[in-house]
């Protein structure tokens, strides 16, 4: 491996004879690549999506879903969003969605009902779909939510999209 300078002078030479210049990192202010990652919270009932910013970093609730049917209508309601946002843009790099466990960390009564999506989902697209343990997700937007807004009713319109973007920066902070 050759010293900072030693690199630094091949890259002048390679400059002045119109070779494209090496970059070890992206410039300041700009990413290699956009990473914006889905967050998916699946529910019955509600589903709440939450994306990542293009660096990868932070998650912000997005939408919260509510599908009519069984769980291939969930997944179809999904992947129609999915293509969407991933015609944006930015684009996606990948879903993450959260699989329910009771606090033991066993299979919780939606568990198996989660895991069918997750595996429905990852025949109808083409991005990677991880799965993501998205215990207590809820309770702790629930208790984020209660700060700003004192309305039960008006909390819960949005929780399930709160819920997908905690489960979604636990995520980001462990990859």
């Amino acid at each position: 491996m050759f010293s900072k300078s030693v690199r630094w002078e091949f890259d002048r030479l390679e400059a002045k004879q119109g070779m494209p210049r090496r970059v070890d990192r992206p410039p300041a202010g700009r990413y290699a690549i956009f990473v914006r990652v889905l967050g998916v919270d699946v529910g019955k009932r509600r589903i709440g999506l939450a994306i990542s910013d293009a660096s990868g970093t932070l998650a912000r609730p997005l939408l919260v879903l509510q599908p009519v049917g069984d769980v291939t209508a969930h997944v179809a309601t999904v992947a129609a969003e999915i293509a969407r946002l991933n015609d944006e843009e930015e684009g996606l790099a990948g879903v993450v969605v959260g699989v329910p466990r009771a606090l033991n960390g066993k299979s919780h009564r939606l568990t198996a009902w989660a895991l069918d999506f997750v595996e429905i989902l990852r025949e109808r697209v083409l991005l990677p779909v991880s799965v993501q343990d998205e215990r207590l997700t809820s309770h702790e937007a629930e208790s984020r939510l209660a700060v700003t807004e004192k309305s039960w009713r008006k909390r819960k319109l949005r929780l399930d999209a709160a819920a997908a973007a905690v489960l979604l920066q636990d995520y980001l902070d462990c990859h």
